[in-house]
C-alpha cells in the first residue's frame, strides 16, 4: 500500500511498518476476508490514516508550484513529439539524413536511465533538493543542442536534455505523493497526466508551426532561459518541511552530507545505468547483438551487487526488486507506453505522408488525441478514483479496450481511410490510455512497500519512458524497414528494371528523411503521380505495420498485468500473521 503520513510517522523499519497497527486477530480476521476480492473496495489499512497530505501548503504556494511544475513537464514532453516535426530540417543542417530516429532516443535513453537515481536522490536528500541540478540540466543541454553544428554536438546536448527530463518526472509524481491527499490523489494524478499529455500534442503542432518561421535553433536556445525560471519558481515555492528527507521527518537521526553522498549506490547506479543504456542501444534501428549480450551481463552484475555488495542502501531497495506485482506493473507499463508511443510518433507521419496534410495540421491532430487522454485521466480521478487501493479488474478491462484501439488504427492505415474516422479512432485511444495511466500509478501504489513510493514509481516511471524508448527504437527500425523495401519495390516495378539507378537511390533517402516531401517537396522535390502514389502506399503499409506490432504486444501486456496480482505487502503481512494465529489455535487444540 502506498504509504503516507500516518504510515511514515513512528516508522523505525520497513519490516515494523507492514506489521505495525495490528494488535488483535478480530480486526486481521476481518481485514483478511475483505481482502479476498480483486478489486478491493476499502480495507482498515486504508481508511485508518487522515486524508492530509504529508505537507501543508497556502493557495499560492500550490499554485505557484503547480505553474512551476507544468513548465517543466511541457517542455519535458515537448521535447519527445516536436522533433518529429522538424527531423528533416535537423538532418540536413546536421549533414545526417541516416540518424534521425536518434534526435528523439538519445533523448529518451537518458530520461529513461537517470530516473532510478533520480528517485534514489530524493529519498536520500529530499525532494526540494533535485529541482535544482533538474533545471540546470535541462536548461544547459537545450543551450547546447541550440548551438550544435554537428550530429555529434547536438547528440551530446539531447543526452543533457534527458537527464535533468529524468528529474521532472519524478518530480511529477512525488510532489503529488507528498501534496494531495489520498481522496484528491486520482484526480491530481489525471492533472499531471493532462500537463504530460498537453505537451506532447502542442510540442508536435507548435514546433511544426514555428520551425520555418524562426528556424529550429531557436526552439532550444528559448527554452534555456524559461527552464531556468521554472526551476528556480519550484525550488522556491516548495516548503522547507520538503527540504529533509521522509526519513529525518520520522524522528531518525539526521545525516550529514557526507554520511548521505557515502550511502548512495554508486556502482549499482553505475550498472543499473548502463544496463538500460545498452539495451535501448542495441534495439535501435537494426537489433545490435553485441550491445544486447552486454546489456544482459550488466543486468546479471547489477542483480548480484544490489543482493549482495548494496544490500545496505541499494539503488533500488530489495523489497521492490523482488516484489512480482511491481515489476510486472512496470513491464506491463513498458508494453503499454511502447504501442502508445507508436500511435504519438506515426500519427503526425501518417497524416502529412499518406493524406497530404500540412505540418501544423498533423501535428494538431495529436491536440486532440492528448485533450482527450487528458480528460479521461480527469473523469477517472473525479469519478472512481477516490480512495488508494486496488484497482485491478478496472484497469485490465481499460488495457483490453487501449489494444483493441491499436488493432483498429492499424487497419484504418489506408489512404482510402476518411480523415474524420481516423481521428475519431485516435481521440478515443488517446481517452481510454489516460484512464489506463491513472488506474495504473494508483494500483502500483497499493502494491508498495510502505517508505518505498518514489523509487517505485521512479521505477514505474522508467518503464514508461522505457517504453517511449522502445516505440521509438522498435517502431522506428519495423516501420523504417518496411518504408524502405516498399519504395525500393514500388520504385523498381515501375522503373522496370533489376536495380535502382543513383538517383532513385536518393529519391528513397529523401523520401525515408522526410515524410512532408510526399505532398508538399515545392521545388526541393515534385514527384510525378506514380511516384506519389508509391511513396503514399510504402507510408501506409509501413505505418500499419509498426501499430499491428503494438496491438500484438498489447495481448501480452494484459497476461502481464493479470499476473501482476492486486493483494498489497499489507495485506500479506495481515495474511501470514492469520495464519501463524490459526496455527497456533490448531496447535494448543
Amino acid at each position: 500500500m502506498a504509504a503516507n503520513s500516518g504510515v511514515r510517522a513512528g516508522t523505525p523499519s520497513e519490516e515494523t511498518a507492514l506489521l505495525s497497527g495490528i494488535s488483535d486477530i478480530t480486526a486481521i480476521s476481518g481485514y483478511a476476508a475483505s481482502s479476498s476480492s480483486p478489486q478491493i473496495t476499502t480495507t482498515a489499512y486504508d481508511a485508518s490514516p487522515e486524508d492530509k497530505p504529508t505537507h501543508t501548503i497556502s493557495f499560492a504556494r500550490s499554485m505557484s508550484i503547480a505553474l512551476s511544475l507544468f513548465v517543466l513537464i511541457f517542455f519535458q514532453t515537448t521535447n519527445m513529439s516536436g522533433l518529429a516535426m522538424i527531423q528533416g530540417s535537423l538532418a540536413a543542417d546536421l549533414h545526417s539524413p541516416s540518424q534521425t530516429m536518434w534526435f528523439t532516443t538519445s533523448y529518451l535513453i537518458a530520461s529513461s536511465s537517470l530516473t532510478p537515481l533520480a528517485g534514489s536522490l530524493a529519498t536520500t536528500f529530499s525532494p526540494r533538493a533535485i529541482v535544482p541540478p533538474t533545471a540546470v540540466l535541462f536548461s544547459l543541454g537545450s543551450l547546447l543542442a541550440s548551438q550544435a553544428e554537428s550530429f555529434a554536438v547536438f547528440m551530446v546536448g539531447r543526452v543533457v536534455m534527458g537527464c535533468g527530463g529524468a528529474g521532472v518526472v519524478v518530480m511529477s509524481v512525488v510532489f503529488v505523493i507528498e501534496l494531495a491527499g489520498k481522496r484528491r490523489r486520482g484526480v491530481m494524478i489525471g492533472a499531471v497526466n493532462m500537463a504530460y499529455t498537453m505537451g506532447v500534442s502542442v510540442g508536435a503542432a507548435v514546433y511544426g508551426v514555428l520551425q520555418p518561421v524562426i528556424g529550429w535553433r531557436p526552439l532550444f536556445w528559448l527554452q534555456s532561459a524559461i527552464l531556468l525560471l521554472a526551476g528556480l519558481g519550484l525550488y522556491l515555492s516548495l516548503p522547507e518541511s520538503m527540504s529533509s528527507p521522509a526519513s529525518e521527518q520520522n524522528g531518525q537521526k539526521p545525516l550529514s552530507l557526507r554520511q548521505k553522498l557515502a550511502n548512495i549506490d554508486y556502482l549499482g547506479a553505475v550498472l543499473l545505468i548502463t544496463t538500460i543504456v545498452l539495451f535501448l542501444s542495441s534495439l535501435a534501428g537494426d537489433i545490435h547483438p553485441t550491445p544486447l549480450l552486454l546489456s544482459l551481463l550488466s543486468l546479471l552484475a547489477f542483480i548480484l551487487v544490489e543482493f549482495t555488495l548494496s544490500a545496505s542502501h541499494p539503488i533500488i531497495p530489495l523489497s521492490v526488486l523482488s516484489s512480482r506485482g511491481i515489476l510486472l506493473s512496470c513491464l506491463s507499463q513498458l508494453g503499454l507506453l511502447t504501442g502508445r508511443m507508436s500511435i504519438i510518433f506515426y500519427t503526425p507521419i501518417f497524416m502529412l505522408a499518406v493524406r497530404g496534410s500540412s505540418a501544423a495540421t498533423a501535428g494538431s491532430v495529436l491536440i486532440a488525441s492528448n485533450v482527450a487522454l487528458s480528460l479521461g485521466g480527469l473523469l477517472i480521478g473525479w469519478l472512481h478514483i477516490r480512495r488508494a487501493g486496488s484497482y485491478y479488474v478496472s484497469l485490465l478491462v481499460s488495457i483490453v479496450c487501449l489494444d483493441v484501439t491499436f488493432y483498429a488504427l492499424a487497419e484504418m492505415s489506408r489512404s482510402s481511410t476518411a480523415s474524420y474516422v481516423f481521428i475519431v479512432t485516435v481521440c478515443f485511444s488517446g481517452f481510454v490510455t489516460g484512464i489506463v495511466i491513472n488506474y495504473a500509478l494508483v494500483h502500483i501504489l497499493h502494491l508498495s512497500h510502505a517508505n518505498t513510493e518514489y523509487v517505485t514509481t521512479s521505477l514505474f516511471a522508467t518503464f514508461r519512458g522505457f517504453g517511449a524508448s522502445f516505440g521509438t527504437s522498435l517502431g522506428g527500425g519495423i516501420f523504417y524497414r518496411i518504408l524502405r523495401s516498399d519504395l525500393v519495390a514500388g520504385f523498381l516495378a515501375l522503373d522496370g528494371t533489376a536495380e535502382l539507378g543513383p538517383a532513385r537511390k536518393r529519391l528513397v533517402d529523401r523520401l525515408l528523411e522526410s515524410p512532408e516531401l510526399v505532398w508538399h517537396g515545392g521545388d526541393m522535390l515534385r514527384l510525378e503521380p506514380q511516384e506519389r502514389q508509391i511513396a503514399v502506399e510504402g507510408y501506409a503499409d509501413a505505418i500499419r505495420g509498426v501499430w499491428r506490432a503494438a496491438a500484438v504486444l498489447g495481448v501480452f501486456v494484459v497476461a502481464v498485468q493479470a499476473a501482476a496480482g492486486w493483494t498489497s505487502p499489507r495485506e500479506e503481512a495481515t495474511r501470514k500473521l492469520q495464519r501463524e494465529h490459526e496455527h497456533e489455535h490448531e496447535h494448543d487444540a
